[in-house]
């Protein structure tokens, strides 16, 4: 369980982030057509996970601009925006910020957050995800992950885009 913070107050998650060096577990997300996607959509890519409780508020706006914004110059990657924001609404926010360079999922029926370790499992974001970012390379290995300690904070895009080096 990771200990975080909403506006100074404590917040937890039901879990951590996957460890350095593990392989990315199984995942479903839901894209804007209600399809399932999976590991194997993104097999042999370099995987960005901009995770984030509601693309709605500002400072999760922000992190999908600034990804997408950097993702035009990585080579072989993919950067996934993933809440638990419903598909239209991702694609809506992705639409009128004309964000071509990222993938938008929704977590609204999956077990992402908890797989991942990002459920919020108590305040009034109880079940929302907490910003973080989790980085894996072609073959789906963890090489970097941010478990951003305070929600209302941008994570370190430098960081993250580094890792991919």
């Amino acid at each position: 369980m990771a200990d975080i913070t909403l506006q100074g107050n404590p917040v937890h998650t039901v879990g951590n982030l996957p460890e350095i060096g593990t392989t990315l577990k199984n995942f479903k997300l839901i894209n804007v057509d209600l399809k399932e996607k999976t590991n194997d959509d993104f097999s042999g890519k370099k995987k960005i996970f901009n995770i984030f409780p509601s693309i709605d508020t500002g400072v999760c706006a922000a992190s999908a601009r600034k990804f997408n914004e950097e993702a035009g110059g990585l080579d072989n990657t993919v950067v996934i925006n993933v809440s638990k924001d419903l598909p239209f609404a991702l694609n809506r926010f992705c639409a009128a910020e004309g964000l071509d360079h990222v993938v938008s999922l929704s977590d609204y029926r999956g077990s992402f957050g908890d797989d991942f370790g990002v459920k919020i499992s108590d305040s009034p974001m109880q079940d929302l995800l907490s910003r973080a970012v989790i980085v894996a390379d072609e073959n789906g290995k963890v090489i970097y992950t941010e478990q951003v300690p305070e929600i209302a904070q941008e994570p370190n895009y430098e960081a993250a885009l580094n890792a991919l080096k």
